[in-house]
């Protein structure tokens, strides 16, 4: 007879922390905070675009694109929480504005959903899920994986090689065979879109892209690899959630820009939840996940512990799960 895995919402729910009607109440959808933080973000934009502007031909444009770059990566935040179609209640609203996400940021959208929905039916088992960051075994290894390269190098091999109409066997475990060609057609249009951009460029000598998009990402893409390193990283590789995930505390105007996705763990439990209400959600179960109170700092304190041997929790919890 197998023992139940009660994961902290329904533990939460068994013990009265919150009841079903609470829980019913928080998944509740609503397109007004998400056209105000949008409004917000657009304005952050518009200033940082600015900011590259007026510092044009001189050496502070490269902090100017690293702010404006640190903005446009968080894009992943939006373009993921779209993908749960928790941003807006208009579901076809989720699909455009994840899609334009996806553009900015070379995520293309539907493929990161089939991705993206087989790592939380997987989180943390290795072998299954396919957004699995493993924790470095050296500090070349941390500052290699922060340094964006091998980010880079994965997802323009992945979009060449849908182009060209393969797909990796993981990929074919998690992307339904009817969808193959959609994928391949996505990254061909996604493609074929970045080449006519890049061809106005050099017919009219038009360069903007380069300063106010595809540099600043570029720039900016180191930031969003030490935030998603603080989701998973250093965390037991078991499938009990209330070990695998962290939820860091930040300040406010991370908070933003990340969408609430630094309230990861009650993410993680309660999927449908939106990202607006993660808050509430954590209120009500935060003493039953693992939180990090010193936020992504102390996120990667607790990583560079483990990766040079001053901490072995994870490793051990690990391996008591494997030889249970």
């Amino acid at each position: 007879m197998t023992s139940e895995v009660l994961t902290p919402v329904t533990q939460a729910l068994r013990d009265g922390t919150i009841t079903r009607a609470e829980l019913k109440a928080l998944m509740q959808r609503s397109n007004t905070p998400a056209f105000i933080h949008l409004s917000i973000w657009i304005a952050a934009l518009c200033a940082t675009s600015a900011l590259i502007a007026l510092t044009y031909n001189t050496l502070w444009i490269w902090p100017a694109m690293f702010i404006h770059g640190v903005i446009l990566v968080h894009h992943f935040s939006l373009q993921h929480e779209c993908c749960h179609y928790t941003v807006f209640k208009t579901r076809w609203l989720n699909d455009v504005v994840g899609n334009i996400c996806g553009f900015i940021i070379m995520l293309p959208n539907r493929h990161f959903r089939y991705e993206h929905c087989d790592h939380h039916t997987h989180t943390q088992v290795h072998g299954d899920d396919p957004e699995l960051i493993p924790l470095p075994k050296t500090l070349a290894g941390y500052f290699w994986y922060l340094s964006s390269i091998p980010y880079w190098r994965n997802k323009f091999t992945e979009l060449f090689l849908h182009t060209r109409g393969h797909l990796t066997d993981q990929e074919k475990h998690f992307v339904p065979k009817e969808e193959h060609v959609t994928i391949i057609w996505e990254a061909r249009i996604m493609l074929m879109l970045y080449t006519t951009i890049i061809a106005i460029c050099a017919l009219t000598n038009w360069w903007a892209p380069i300063w106010f998009w595809w540099l600043s990402v570029v720039l900016g893409e180191p930031v969003m690899r030490f935030i998603r390193m603080t989701e998973h990283v250093g965390k037991p590789c078991i499938r009990e959630m209330t070990e695998n995930t962290r939820t860091n505390y930040v300040m406010r105007h991370m908070q933003f820009l990340s969408w609430n996705m630094n309230y990861h763990a009650e993410h993680h439990y309660a999927s449908s939840v939106p990202y607006y209400a993660l808050p509430k959600l954590h209120e009500k179960i935060k003493h039953v996940i693992e939180v990090e109170p010193r936020g992504y700092i102390g996120a990667h304190i607790d990583i560079l512990r483990q990766l040079t041997g001053r901490s072995t929790r994870a490793d051990a919890l690990e391996q008591a799960s494997n030889g249970a």
